[in-house]
């Protein structure tokens, strides 16, 4: 072994001292890093921001070509420095990741990448292990923030392995070429399903719109006391322990020119769910059939949370309870980009929220009711 080989292995087995890790480095990972630098705290000597992503972006680097920055809903600016000037014609993925990774570097934030999580375990004197890829960090306190993007969730029902055409997620999705002249099955009620839909559409044989439940379009704006009461009821159910929904799930989907256009010419015209997959196509009980090349689950993802398994902080209603941030069951560890804070705005303010908990908790002094 050469001696960089050597340094290398010493680094792996080192543990590494710090007050807080920040693990993922999409936006409310950076939001919280941002937030700790600004009351204090240095990167590498206080905390770190361990990313397994292979560079800045976040989740927005996977995102599919056709998603242009234009077509993104609602994209809030990092705390303390907007995003200006951006190209709607652009792919998101190159926007955004070009705006994180100016931004890491304006604020310093020295993230670690790319960095797998494997595990937080109970260290000794009260701390928590991080193991990783890298090593294992010893820390105070643990704000994870790591998403869902890696976690997409794929429903099974009877005949799916059956199937000879391709099957493939949102996570994967390569854009709307891809399914020239083929006949296509979406299914799932969100956004990225009618954004789906809407693209593929003039390029494929046929597609078919398939959702466990009708349809929510709504008109008007989304306005800051809408928003406010969609957020309240994601975060009831975090509260009680539950699995979180989506923000999306409540507030329906916004009607516009684009999705009136999709309804007239028939794009968004929905079936029910069917009850089983062929070779060929899908079935549904009452003898209905359509024949398919190609199944696309837009069916959502679920939190990445598996490296917290080792501490069981799961509720008995399958989620994590949190009160604010924090998680009721261990006030070193805040979620944040969880349930009610997945969205971006709402991101930065939890990773706001997050550090003022943590600094608290590092200083000894007591934690504030939740609001």
């Amino acid at each position: 072994m050469n001696d960089i080989g050597v340094r290398d292995a010493a680094a792996a087995t080192t543990v590494q001292d710090v007050d807080v890790v920040v693990i993922g480095a999409g936006q409310a990972g950076l939001s919280s890093a941002y937030h700790l630098r600004r009351v204090g705290y240095e990167p590498d000597r206080d905390f770190v921001v361990l990313d397994h992503a292979p560079r800045p972006g976040g989740a927005w680097q996977f995102r599919w070509p056709s998603l242009t920055y234009g077509k993104v809903h609602g994209m809030h600016a990092l705390p303390g420095m907007e995003l200006t000037g951006a190209d709607p014609a652009r792919p998101s993925s190159e926007i955004i990741g070009k705006y994180f990774e100016e931004y890491e570097l304006r604020f310093g934030l020295r993230v670690r990448r790319p960095v797998d999580v494997r595990g937080v375990r109970e260290g000794e004197g009260g701390r928590l292990l991080v193991e990783t890829s890298a090593g294992t960090w010893s820390t105070r306190a643990l704000i994870s923030a790591t998403g869902t993007w890696d976690r997409p969730f794929w429903p099974r029902y009877p005949g799916q392995d059956t199937f000879r055409g391709r099957q493939l997620h949102t996570a994967v999705y390569p854009g709307p070429e891809a399914f020239a002249g083929q006949r296509v099955i979406v299914v799932g009620g969100g956004a990225s399903g009618t954004q789906h839909l809407m693209e593929i559409a003039p390029y494929a044989a046929s597609t078919t719109w398939v959702t466990r439940s009708e349809p929510v379009f709504r008109e008007g704006p989304f306005d800051e006391n809408w928003g406010r009461t969609a957020v309240a009821m994601v975060e009831e159910r975090v509260r009680q322990g539950l699995p979180p929904r989506s923000v999306v799930s409540v507030t329906g989907l916004p009607m516009n020119d684009a999705i009136r256009q999709a309804r007239a010419d028939g794009v968004l015209d929905r079936l029910p769910m069917f009850d089983r997959i062929t070779p060929s196509g899908v079935e549904w009980d009452d003898g209905r059939r359509v024949d398919a090349d190609v199944i696309l689950w837009a069916t959502g993802f679920r939190p990445a949370v598996d490296h917290l398994a080792p501490l069981r902080l799961r509720e008995p209603g399958g989620g994590i309870r949190l009160e604010g941030t924090r998680v009721a069951a261990d006030p070193r560890i805040h979620l944040v980009g969880y349930g009610p804070s997945a969205s971006t705005i709402g991101a930065n303010r939890a990773g706001r929220a997050a550090v003022r908990d943590v600094r608290r908790l590092l200083a000894g002094t007591s934690l504030p009711s939740p609001v």
